[in-house]
């Protein structure tokens, strides 16, 4: 049988117990908590769980598909929380997404991001906020740019005129041991570490997006500032 959708009450206490597992990891790391952003993943589930999860306090909400947040962005509001997009961004998609996030956490090629920053201008959208998405895994079946065409995508980033250059995101292998991810976690503070120090992200220390309900404890651990987390909040994914 379907899982019977969380109550109000259930949302706001599973909301309450990740947030305290963010900052008891990020304490037991050294880190100030308030470096970490938890970003609720609401894909596949309905409005009024979003709804629910606003009112316990997301502010964050992340989504795979633009297709499916569009619906959902409309009715609940495009100002009431701050939409990520964190799946592929398919071409055919780039105007809308430029019209419905805050955030897009997957550019992952150089004609993506002239794309996103022409749309920017035909819109008249002053800024968007991107990260780059990396393939540590060297996985066919995830999107992401490999750390060779890295340099490429951050200069192209630079010259464009309404992209904001945020930080980086990774999707990696998934492992039940959340230990086995650690090297991947690692690898990508350490190029956001070599890109920061070169001030490709500005001002800003430069975002690290990596770990999901199963592994945000080690991506803490490793620097992660966003946290993408779904099924601990919101249960198992819905059917289409």
């Amino acid at each position: 049988m379907p899982e019977t959708a969380p109550s109000s009450d259930e949302i706001r206490g599973r909301l309450a117990e990740v947030r305290r597992r963010i900052e008891e990891s990020a304490r037991g790391a050294g880190r100030d908590p308030s470096d970490v952003k938890l970003v609720a993943v609401s894909k596949t589930h309905p409005p009024e769980m979003l709804r629910r999860a606003i009112a316990a306090g997301a502010n964050d909400l992340g989504e795979n598909r633009v297709q499916e947040a569009d619906a959902k962005i409309v009715e609940l509001g495009r100002d009431a929380a701050r939409w990520h997009l964190i799946g592929h961004l398919q071409a055919n998609k780039a105007r809308r997404a430029v019209m419905l996030f805050d955030v897009i956490h997957s550019l992952d090629s150089v004609a993506l991001a002239r794309r996103l920053d022409r749309l920017c201008a035909e819109v008249g959208r002053d800024e968007l906020d991107v990260l780059i998405q990396i393939d540590l895994g060297d996985e066919a079946t995830k999107a992401g740019v490999s750390v060779e065409e890295l340099p490429e995508l951050v200069a192209t980033v630079g010259e464009c005129e309404h992209l904001r250059l945020r930080g980086l995101m990774t999707l990696p292998p998934f492992f039940e041991d959340a230990e086995l991810v650690r090297p991947y976690f690692r690898r990508l503070r350490e190029l956001r570490d070599d890109l920061r120090s070169r001030l490709d992200f500005g001002a800003s220390g430069g975002e690290l997006s990596m770990g999901m309900s199963h592994d945000y404890k080690v991506a803490i651990e490793e620097g992660a500032t966003l946290v993408r987390i779904g099924t601990a909040i919101f249960g198992e994914r819905r059917e289409r």
